[in-house]
């Protein structure tokens, strides 16, 4: 199979969806791997280290999307690439359709196969693509939440770990899941008092057990919310329904009450956010503030560190590139209902129950799909 991997072009996105080590796995299988010009560098990999993997260097993303027979990315397919996308062709990548209706429908109308990274699940119900990026977001949450609080950049001059005399930053995480515990470990090591709210009481024992004292834990009842966000510096949005559009757990109304300057950073903006008044930001201009409350909504976090996220992403996303390479994505899906759970669209029909839900549309099961293929 001819694999490309084009330069991302999404707005201060330096990841790349193939490393020069993916890349030499997959030559070692007897696969072609096209790299177009200059598409690692922002992770640190230069076209000479793909050369060496036995990966071809391409000069245009035109022409990787014209050769290849599969499509590697970290984020959603632009506007711009979803027009070079064709009948029969099989996109790997960052999809998140629910809340993107243009990107949907585009990608219904190209006739590609397109299977998304954070709706492939493991045995024990892990989403194990998406689980590498989730982790490096929670770790950055409160380090970006940190910075919004200073006064400089419009926040309310608080600093995490407080000092003598002088209490620490109140953050609260809303959901207890990769990207809240991650971001709470990280929040409580740089001092802050942090407060997760969860609704699966498995989950906040198993917190409990883990932590101790690190961080507390309360059940995300909407009174609960309303009442812990009043107390916030931070609030971390770390919701995740698989596939499916964030749910807004924070109102505008919500925001009258919380402290003048405070931070709110939303992790969940890639479904939509899980804040009422979030939109997705940059990294280029990651802050806008309503009604005084600061909101970091940069949509692609992890791709502020870069190297960390390509690695950590690479090593869960070869086992599965290589599976649909040797065997082709209707047998390896066949072989596989994890990766069958990855499928999000085949031959113009949406086959993601959420995203049709989200957006109105018929779906067609996965399983049907394999049997109409």
């Amino acid at each position: 199979m001819k694999i490309g991997c084009p330069t991302e072009i999404k707005p201060q996105e330096f990841r790349v969806g193939i490393t020069p080590s993916a890349a030499q796995e997959a030559v070692a299988h007897g696969h072609t791997v096209l790299i177009q010009k200059g598409a690692g560098i922002g992770a640190g990999f230069d076209d000479d280290s793909y050369s060496a993997a036995g990966a071809q260097i391409i000069d245009t993303a035109d022409e990787v999307f014209a050769t290849a027979d599969m499509i590697v990315k970290v984020k959603e397919p632009q506007a711009k690439e979803r027009k070079m996308l064709r009948e029969g062709q099989l996109l790997f990548t960052y999809l998140h359709l629910a809340p993107d209706p243009d990107q949907t429908h585009d990608l219904i109308a190209s006739g590609a196969t397109c299977i998304a990274y954070e709706t492939v699940t493991d045995a024990s119900g892990g989403l194990p693509l998406l689980a590498p990026m989730s982790e490096v977001a929670g770790k950055l949450a409160p380090q970006v939440g940190a910075w919004t609080l200073q006064k400089a950049n419009g926040g309310r001059g608080v600093l995490m770990g407080g000092v003598p005399g002088v209490g620490p930053a109140q953050v609260v995480v809303i959901g207890g899941g990769v990207v809240g515990t991650h971001a709470a470990r990280v929040a409580a090591g740089m001092g802050a008092e942090v407060t997760v709210l969860d609704r699966s009481l498995p989950r906040m024992r198993y917190l409990d057990d883990m932590f101790g004292s690190t961080f507390r834990t309360r059940y995300a009842s909407q009174s609960n919310i309303a009442e812990m966000i009043t107390q916030a510096d931070m609030v971390v949005g770390a919701v995740l329904i698989p596939g499916a559009a964030a749910p807004k757990l924070v109102s505008r109304a919500d925001l009258a009450t919380m402290k003048p300057g405070a931070a709110l950073v939303d992790v969940a903006i890639d479904q939509g956010g899980c804040f009422e008044t979030s939109k997705a930001t940059t990294h280029e201009n990651p802050v806008y503030e309503v009604d005084g409350i600061m909101h970091y909504c940069v949509a692609n976090m992890p791709g502020a560190v870069a190297r960390t996220s390509t690695i950590a992403l690479g090593n869960a996303t070869i086992p599965f590139m290589l599976a649909l390479a040797d065997k082709g994505w209707k047998q390896a899906c066949a072989d596989d209902p994890h990766l069958l759970a990855g499928l999000n669209v085949h031959a113009g029909k949406l086959t993601y129950a959420a995203v049709g839900k989200a957006l109105g549309l018929d779906v067609t099961e996965p399983k049907d799909i394999l049997a109409m293929t």
